[in-house]
């Protein structure tokens, strides 16, 4: 039998989609936590990936698609990408920019979601502090996705 040519090994993908409501945020955190602590990030590290995508989604629930009686509950999309060297983390939502965002300042909830999560306005300047990476991504006709990167610390090497 001949030889097959090695095919590039395709990295894992986990993905995840939740319905834009607060009370689903925690399986989000579960997964994180799961994938993380798989890769062998530290404690601490799984704690603040946590925190980052906790924020990350909260921050697609104020500003995403909010849903009018009797329609379906907007999604949120969550993938997970495990590196050698560390983990990217993909949060999406259906919602378009109407303005520039920044992730240098704080950004106020919509009125539509300032009730359900008051502690806005913070998030993404919170998840700069936890992440080594975040990159903002979408439009007036794009969906609109928040991607973070978090990498594994460096093994040192033992000399005799």
């Amino acid at each position: 039998m001949p030889d097959k040519p090695d095919k590039p090994v395709r990295p894992p993908r986990i993905e995840l989609s939740i319905p834009a409501q607060s009370e689903w945020v925690r399986v989000a955190r579960l997964t994180v936590a799961g994938v993380a602590a798989r890769q062998g990030f530290s404690i601490q590290a799984v704690e603040d990936l946590k925190v980052a995508v906790s924020e990350a989604i909260n921050n697609a629930i104020q500003h995403g698609p909010s849903s009018a009686e009797g329609e379906d509950v907007p999604m949120v999309s969550i993938a997970f990408e495990p590196r050698p060297q560390g983990l990217w983390i993909v949060v999406t939502d259906g919602g378009r920019l109407e303005r520039e965002l920044s992730l240098d300042k704080p950004v106020p909830p919509t009125p539509e979601h300032d009730a359900d999560l008051p502690e806005g306005g913070m998030g993404l300047l919170l998840i700069r502090s936890l992440m080594d990476r975040v990159e903002l991504e979408g439009g007036s006709d794009a969906d609109t996705s928040l991607k973070m990167w978090k990498a594994l610390p460096r093994k040192e090497s033992v000399r005799s």
